[in-house]
């Protein structure tokens, strides 16, 4: 809740370094956790010498930075953006607004047959290679990526490139200028496509942005950024879900209920989702338009200000045991997709991805495990995103 102006102190809480450690698994980041208990609001060294951010840890106060306006993503650039994940309203709500439509449950509910039947190929060729296997390679990352190209209206032959753009994109191991160049040509690639679909009656992505670049609702430049921005985030999807298989396979007991109790899994599913660690540190910033009192605490005019929702999944008094994954949790509010407008439009797509993998994998392997010991599991490093690079099983 916002502060009234008699109780709003002045006195800054000390600046906190917060450094990229290398976090093992699904540990939670210890500093993250010190920050949760400090307080409400701490401020945190930026990287590079950008200075210092605020940084909210509690899920009632990540709920008001997100929803409130006088908060802005698009006050963070220096010059003009199309791009969705900096724009605020009204021309953020206009660029949702275009391909709205692909996201609600029935056009996630178009894709979800196609969906399971390129889940189930995936699979019968695992189990025909035999372990051990990579479960990474072999379905975790292709699967999602599938789903999004199947729901972006992505040709099937041009699938593999864009999963190789994607990667490219989204890693830093290969160089900021590989990174550039893929970027630079997934969006040529939807330009192209857009271009075929203006004035398109279809009902995937790339047809409802071709329709409404046709109608002048967006511009080119628009529709390109916005087919990208959304393509891109299937990518999170590969790496939350070998996060919550490596889970499962090492703690076997969460395993065999969802297997005993298959009632249970989509519960138990955003159950999960709120408790791994999605990623390190934190994401975009906003800057305070004016000045804004939070738990007694002015936010100055021009201040930048991070939330965590990782912290905020960690809240007791939303969350009660919030350490423990409890399966009977409910209701599970997590805000692992985001709040307020910039929150995930994807999220019904990530939850059916991730409740097909479940359904396939404990259904048609009950003997899947971990072929390696869980500290010899390789994590990503250097990447916003967590998740293992490889999850070697057999079964």
């Amino acid at each position: 809740m916002a502060a009234t102006e008699e109780t709003i102190t002045e006195i800054l809480p000390p600046i906190r370094h917060w450094p990229a450690l290398r976090l093992n698994g699904v540990d939670f980041d210890p500093v993250l956790t010190e920050l949760m208990r400090e307080g409400p609001l701490t401020r945190i060294q930026l990287p590079d010498g950008e200075g210092w951010a605020w940084l909210v840890t509690r899920y009632e106060d990540v709920r008001m930075v997100t929803d409130d306006p006088r908060f802005s993503r698009e006050a963070v650039m220096d010059q003009p953006v199309t791009r969705l994940g900096f724009l605020d309203p009204p021309d953020h709500t206009r660029l949702r607004g275009a391909v709205a439509a692909a996201f609600t449950a029935q056009g996630v509910e178009r894709v979800r047959e196609t969906s399971r039947r390129m889940l189930d190929e995936l699979v019968d060729e695992l189990v025909q290679d035999g372990p051990p296997a990579d479960l990474t390679a072999a379905v975790l990352t292709p699967f999602p990526s599938a789903v999004i190209c199947e729901l972006m209206g992505v040709p099937a032959p041009d699938r593999h490139g864009m999963h190789t753009w994607t990667r490219l994109i989204l890693s830093s191991s290969h160089g900021a200028k590989a990174g550039e160049r893929a970027r630079d040509e997934m969006g040529a690639y939807f330009g192209d496509l857009i271009g075929l679909r203006e004035g398109s009656s279809g009902e995937d992505v790339t047809s409802l942005i071709g329709a409404a670049l046709g109608r002048g609702e967006v511009t080119l430049e628009e529709a390109v950024g916005l087919a990208v921005l959304v393509q891109l985030g299937g990518e999170a999807v590969t790496h939350n879900s070998g996060q919550m298989f490596y889970l499962l396979l090492t703690r076997p007991d969460l395993a065999e209920r969802l297997r005993a109790e298959p009632e249970i899994r989509p519960r138990a599913i955003d159950e999960l989702l709120r408790w791994i660690p999605h990623r390190n540190a934190v994401g975009l910033s906003r800057i305070a338009l004016e000045d804004v009192g939070i738990r007694g605490v002015r936010i100055r005019a021009g201040d930048a200000i991070y939330v965590s929702y990782l912290a905020a999944n960690r809240d007791p008094d939303v969350f009660p045991y919030p350490e423990t994954i409890d399966f009977s949790r409910g209701p599970d509010p997590h805000l692992s997709f985001g709040s307020g407008p910039h929150h995930c439009p994807g999220q019904m797509v990530a939850r059916l991805t991730c409740a097909l993998l479940v359904d396939a994998l404990l259904d048609r392997l009950p003997g899947l495990r971990l072929a390696v010991e869980p500290e010899r599991v390789p994590f990503r490093r250097g990447a916003s995103v967590r998740g293992p690079e490889a999850l070697p099983v057999t079964w």
